[in-house]
């Protein structure tokens, strides 16, 4: 029996009055990849990545999540399915009037879960998880710094133990030190739990480190889509300028 791909994008055009976002998009993947998603500024990476979460439906063609097809029309309906999924935003999205544990609490509270001692149980497993102190729990998101905001976010996805992750551009505003950190974790966090992730990144590093495929989009499509050894070679003219200059030359081995 064929296994169930965790994404599943089938002809998806995406548009906004007369502006065309994408254009027919199509690709699965398979559970346990991890995605990454690139192209040049106002191509529809975040906007795709809204649609695989619910928040935004395309305006023609299908999006499967887990095998289940995302009803935008019954947003209630896929409920269950979003509780599947763990979000970090870009520049991590923390609450700036709660506490770090209530960040990362505030799933399990959205679900109802009125366990106390579970509660605090689960927020210091995700807090030792991503690499956090038990104390740190008490600090307000103003008192972090841009890694611990990072890894506060990350510990908020990973709440509810999804299945798949969807990060915006996790490494956006670190340091090149907090960023390797970064990656090191996510990366020991996958073969741990093995779920599957889609972000969206420029960060080339994390392309070559991290990600088994990679979908570039660009003139409204998906000019390439598969292993990063598959996509350098693509003749468009963004994924020339992206993957081929003197930077990428130091990161990537060219066939």
């Amino acid at each position: 029996m064929k296994a169930v791909p965790a994404i599943t994008v089938e002809n998806v055009w995406t548009q906004f009055g007369k502006k065309v976002i994408h254009r027919d998009i199509s690709f699965t993947l398979e559970k346990g990849q991890i995605l990454g998603l690139v192209g040049a500024s106002g191509c529809g990476k975040t906007t795709l990545l809204r649609e695989m979460i619910g928040l935004q439906a395309p305006s023609k063609g299908r999006l499967s999540i887990l095998g289940h097809d995302i009803n935008y029309r019954q947003p209630h309906a896929s409920g269950q399915l979003k509780n599947q999924c763990g979000v970090l935003f870009q520049k991590g999205a923390l609450f700036s009037s709660l506490d770090v544990f209530e960040n990362i609490a505030f799933p399990l509270r959205e679900l109802k879960l009125n366990n106390p001692s579970l509660i605090e149980h689960l927020v210091n497993l995700k807090l030792t998880m991503v690499g956090l102190e038990p104390q740190d729990a008490w600090l307000m998101p103003a008192e972090l710094s841009g890694g611990m905001i990072k890894r506060v976010a990350l510990a908020r996805a990973l709440i509810l133990e999804p299945k798949l992750l969807l990060l915006d551009e996790p490494t956006s505003g670190l340091d090149p030190i907090a960023s390797q950190g970064f990656v090191d974790l996510l990366d020991a966090l996958h073969h741990e739990l093995n779920f599957t992730v889609v972000m969206v990144t420029h960060d080339l590093n994390v392309l070559n480190d991290l990600c088994t495929k990679v979908a570039v989009l660009a003139d409204q499509q998906l000019i390439a889509y598969g292993p990063v050894s598959a996509v350098l070679n693509c003749d468009h003219s963004f994924a020339r300028q992206f993957f081929q200059n003197k930077n990428a030359e130091k990161i990537f081995m060219h066939p």
